[in-house]
């Protein structure tokens, strides 16, 4: 099913009742609509991603010399919005002949709304709308569930322009009301049908409720956790999942951030925890997995993977495959035209602390195989690789390895998996 495009989200109740005038950009009309925010005009440019329609009450618009006026569309344009709808006739007595014109020159959609509705109605009808065509811009059924649920799990982890009464309110229409000191963790699941296992680790571990929702294929989550809970919130979620979730999913556990601490801190880790499985899904383990039961991973455990693929792996792969050759070439010339696993046993080395007994335990090797293959390592590399002023850089290079392969081979025809992003 194609996305939602600008003239069907025009078409829907909420923004019917707000008048909509089309002033510039009527080319525009049928660009689909990854998502739709309502923001302030001195923020507004800031959240986009690309593929957003924007609301805004035009209160900033209202002083602002021309320049400011005509920059501010050049930033939507530039950042990828879709169109711009503004407000008028309370804040914004008209639509101020700057904004019009440049909107024209850039084929801009805008939009003037002569009648006052509440944001969060035309929001909330909008993205459940895109929701069900597919989280995201994927072809997709409607999402299992409560549909305001699903928005505003999806509206946080594509780091919507919010603000907090209005997730607050979103929140509470869903059942969810962390109290003072909760600790929330965003949660990924992939291959779930329902949000059952989201369910078994809240009462696992004890916790005050979940805002959950369950997509084709995937399920998202923001567990609630009491914040005099002793240890570590993100270990403790990692080991509840791997007691209650079925074999063959896979989850992905974001940071731990406090509830009152605003809703970008809500956004933070459901990003954290969706970037994570999609690494997962698509990058070889660093270390064997234990055969059965789930693959439970963190942010954290992925936050060298995330650092590299900033931006998407597609933007960084040449980048990334220079810093390989560059550290390791002697090791990939050799693995090349020997049957080896050279690269792999000094990435789980470094990343446990250069311990023998732990390196050979994780590998299935015995100790002096291991210490053969070091030997081996340091020998190509001309080094030695317990040096403190190499291990960032051989660590980096090894991770940076392992991403670029393993995203290669998904990319590969008839592979499956997803791209980092």
């Amino acid at each position: 099913m194609p996305a939602l495009t600008l003239r069907e989200v025009l078409a829907l109740d909420p923004v019917r009742a707000s008048a909509p005038e089309l002033l510039a950009g009527a080319a525009g009309l049928d660009r689909p609509v990854r998502w739709v925010h309502s923001s302030e005009v001195y923020e507004g440019a800031n959240f986009l991603d690309g593929g957003e329609l924007l609301l805004t009450n035009g209160f900033g618009l209202t002083d602002a010399e021309d320049e400011v006026r005509r920059r501010y569309v050049r930033e939507l344009a530039a950042r990828g919005a879709v169109g711009l709808a503004v407000e008028v006739g309370r804040s914004l007595p008209s639509m101020p002949g700057e904004v019009v014109d440049e909107a024209r020159r850039l084929e801009l959609p805008l939009l003037a709304l002569h009648r006052v509705v509440p944001f969060v109605r035309i929001t909330e009808a909008a993205n459940r709308a895109i929701v069900t065509r597919g989280l995201s811009g994927r072809s997709a059924v409607r999402p299992r569930g409560d549909d305001h649920t699903a928005a505003l799990l999806a509206d946080l982890a594509d780091r919507a322009a919010l603000n907090q009464p209005e997730v607050e309110a979103r929140a509470a229409l869903a059942g969810f009301r962390p109290g003072p000191g909760t600790r929330l963790i965003g949660v990924s699941v992939h291959g779930a049908r329902e949000t059952g296992a989201v369910d078994r680790a809240v009462r696992l571990l004890g916790g005050s409720g979940a805002l959950r929702a369950a997509f084709p294929g995937d399920v998202l989550a923001l567990l609630a956790l009491s914040g005099g809970r002793a240890g570590d919130p993100v270990r403790a979620a990692q080991e509840a999942f791997r007691a209650v979730a079925e074999p063959g999913l896979t989850v992905a556990v974001g940071h731990a951030v406090p509830a009152g601490g605003g809703w970008l801190h809500w956004s933070e880790t459901l990003r954290a925890a969706r970037t994570t499985l999609e690494l997962a899904l698509t990058v070889p383990p660093a270390e064997p997995a234990a055969p059965g039961g789930p693959l439970v991973t963190s942010s954290r455990a992925f936050a060298l993977e995330r650092e590299l693929t900033r931006g998407g792996v597609r933007a960084n792969r040449e980048r990334l495959a220079g810093m390989v050759r560059h550290a390791l070439g002697p090791l990939l010339e050799w693995e090349a035209a020997h049957p080896s696993d050279l690269v792999r046993t000094l990435e789980v080395h470094l990343r446990n602390g250069c311990s023998p007994t732990r390196t050979a335990a994780l590998l299935h090797i015995g100790r002096q195989s291991l210490y053969q293959r070091l030997e081996r390592i340091e020998s190509l590399l001309g080094l030695e690789i317990d040096d403190p002023d190499l291990l960032g850089e051989l660590l980096t290079a090894a991770c940076a390895h392992r991403v670029v392969r393993g995203t290669a081979r998904a990319a590969a025809p008839g592979a499956a998996g997803v791209s980092a992003a």
